[in-house]
């Protein structure tokens, strides 16, 4: 037989595309088997996968090639002749003996084919690994010649070897995608660094030097732990610390608040999804679980996750393992969970909005973080670090906490606990130059006088809550209202949407306001 040298380099071109266009394998695996029709006559042409024990039909062409035939599977323990050409890595033409009683035809019940017709088997491998097989059949009962399947093995050589060129593209383009993930989230969230974690390590607090050794204990570990405290002592700052202590501190640390979000995107920001798996699923994109693998990642909030997502995210605390939205393929990652919460999560359970089997998949290792009314020492720690690293980053000041600001300070009871106090010292690095912060807006110092010192109620001079509606109303108004997400009100005020929600509602201000 007289091989066509143009056919030939046609056909390598084609194999070539199969290493660069990965997403396009079935196309030009179907264009590859129509240029073969030239070289090896068929009237069904087929290449089968290996998944385990079993071959499936990823292409199909010819005449013969139907729905049928394209989701059709073979077990290898059924057919020792296609077992045999793929441990000998050898093609073989099948004779009439070959399709005996015993053994049969790897497409019966599937194809109308008469007993003793021309068929070949060709192995796909590369390297070590055996790859799956390629099938030719006719109607007809000649058998191959010699020189066409010998042609056909070296054609499956090629073929194998773009089926790995593939997949390792496919695999370097699934590391870029999760590089740039990394690089988004990293950018557009606020990352407590190395200052807090010396913050924590630094307080003077018994009640904190107990908890600050707890927590670098569990570190070393890949223990789920749950933060519990008041909305505003520093869960992220912890969770932050016990990554930073832990031997995934050079792996990266994802960040999730549960109650950010609107409970329709939960999953595929936690799993990711792929494209069209919904309506503005333009492309795929891998989530919170995959971009830290080998890293950390914190579920704040975890008391505000959908029930519907629960049992999911169990799933993956116990198997390591999930499936992006509109997915059927498994993903496996090596996560560290940190989860964080200031609601009961008792009371959830027994209200039946939170999972027992996750309540105690997640208990394994609770930390309390006080509040700031009972850490009073750590007031002039956290104020010099926060005031530090805001002159760092504005390039404005610096500031430092005066005396009488620190006195004014431990007087105050922080309902708000640390996010209160540095949001009043931000607030008064803008009204203020710099140098030092005396806190005014906090009540006078109370002194040991028989006469106390008595606040002068001036007109000039606003209330704290009168100072702090005023300032949630600027917010508002620089973002136009907006309070969720970039360039949202709440991350103007780095305070949490359901915070500022909150707040709103307490001072009683109306949209228009934010107008006005």
């Amino acid at each position: 037989m007289t091989v066509d040298q143009a056919i030939l380099k046609s056909d390598l071109r084609a194999l070539a595309q199969l290493a660069t266009t990965p997403a396009e394998l079935d196309a030009l695996l179907a264009q590859a088997l129509d240029t073969l029709a030239e070289l090896i006559p068929y009237d069904l042409a087929a290449v089968l996968e290996l998944h385990g024990d079993d071959l499936n039909v990823r292409v199909a062409r010819g005449k013969l090639a139907s729905t049928s035939v394209t989701s059709h599977r073979i077990s290898l323990r059924d057919f020792p002749t296609v077992r045999r050409s793929l441990e000998t890595r050898r093609p073989i033409a099948l004779l009439e003996h070959h399709h005996s009683s015993d053994e049969g035809d790897p497409y019966d019940g599937v194809v109308d084919l008469e007993h003793g017709h021309s068929c070949m088997v060709v192995p796909l491998y590369a390297r070590d690994r055996s790859l799956g097989v390629m099938t030719f059949d006719r109607q007809t009962c000649e058998p191959y010649a010699p020189e066409v399947v010998e042609l056909a093995g070296v054609y499956g050589q090629l073929v194998g070897l773009a089926f790995i060129l593939a997949e390792q593209t496919q695999h370097l383009q699934r590391m870029l995608g999760r590089l740039r993930e990394q690089n988004r989230l990293l950018a557009a969230e606020h990352h407590g660094d190395v200052s807090a974690t010396k913050m924590l390590e630094q307080s003077a607090e018994p009640a904190m030097r107990s908890l600050v050794h707890a927590s670098r204990s569990v570190a070393a570990t890949d223990t789920p732990v749950l933060i519990r405290g008041e909305t505003g002592t520093g869960k992220e700052v912890l969770a932050q610390a016990i990554h930073n202590w832990s031997p995934r501190r050079h792996a990266p640390m994802v960040k999730l608040n549960c109650a950010a979000l609107p409970k329709d995107l939960i999953e595929s920001e936690l799993f990711g999804h792929v494209k069209g798996a919904f309506s503005g699923a333009t492309k795929a994109r891998p989530g919170r679980f995959l971009t830290a693998d080998s890293g950390t990642l914190m579920l704040d909030e975890i008391g505000e996750l959908p029930l519907s997502s629960q049992a999911k995210l169990l799933r993956v605390l116990q198997e390591g393992s999930f499936e992006p939205v509109g997915s059927d393929r498994t993903t496996h990652v090596d996560v560290r969970i940190l989860a964080a919460t200031h609601v009961d999560l008792e009371q959830a359970v027994a209200a039946g909005t939170f999972r027992e089997d996750l309540y105690y998949r997640l208990n394994i290792f609770p930390v309390e973080l006080p509040p700031l009314r009972a850490r009073l020492d750590d007031l002039e720690i956290i104020a010099n670090t926060f005031l530090a690293r805001l002159h760092r980053r504005s390039g404005r000041g610096p500031w430092q906490l005066s005396p009488e600001g620190l006195a004014r300070a431990r007087q105050h009871s922080w309902p708000g606990n640390v996010r209160e106090f540095i949001n009043l010292l931000e607030r008064e690095t803008i009204l203020h130059g710099p140098g030092l912060l005396d806190l005014l807006a906090l009540a006078p110092v109370q002194t040991n006088d028989a006469t106390p010192v008595v606040p002068q109620k001036t007109a000039e001079f606003p209330s704290l809550r009168a100072h702090e509606r005023d300032h949630i109303i600027a917010a508002l108004h620089r973002c136009r209202g907006k309070i969720y997400g970039p360039n949202g009100a709440a991350e103007l005020l780095d305070i949490k949407p359901t915070t500022l929600q909150s707040r709103i509602k307490k001072h009683g201000i109306k949209r228009r306001e934010s107008f006005s």
